[in-house]
């Protein structure tokens, strides 16, 4: 029983749930990044290199095998370069959108610090005596 409520205790303490909806969060900027490559950054690259398509690209090592009626017997193996190719050009779009939303924020956070810090400070709350001294000012202005 006491395993049950340590483990309830960890996973619904604010830092799990907070990684939890990062992930979420994560997860969904993904699928946006991976758009952006896919269907607007790689077709401009592939356009500028002369319509290369990355992912197809890979070195034949062993040709397929035959049978006598050309069916293939064996399968060829391939080094597919052109599938690493594209999987790092993804993740380096996907590491310079983190950096910009990191700095983004960082930037927005130094300014809010900053605004704060040149922001004055609230007046004092006068003291019980104060205010019975102002109002006794007060009374003694309208005599």
């Amino acid at each position: 029983m006491g395993f049950i409520k340590e483990f309830k205790e960890f996973a619904l303490k604010g830092n799990v749930m907070d990684m939890a909806i990062g992930v979420i969060i994560g997860g969904a900027f993904g699928k946006i990044v991976t758009s952006l490559v896919n269907d607007i950054l790689m077709p401009l690259i592939g356009a500028l290199i002369g319509n290369v398509n990355f992912t197809t690209l890979s070195a034949t090592l062993r040709a397929p095998q035959l049978n006598d009626a050309g069916e293939v017997v064996k399968e060829a193996v391939t080094l597919n370069y052109g599938n690493f190719i594209q999987v790092t050009i993804d993740f380096l779009i996907v590491a310079l959108c983190i950096f910009g939303v990191i700095k983004l924020i960082n930037k927005a956070t130094s300014l809010v610090k900053k605004q704060e810090e040149e922001a004055p400070a609230p007046a004092p709350e006068p003291s019980a005596e104060e205010k019975l001294l102002t109002e006794i000012r007060d009374l003694l202005k309208t005599k």
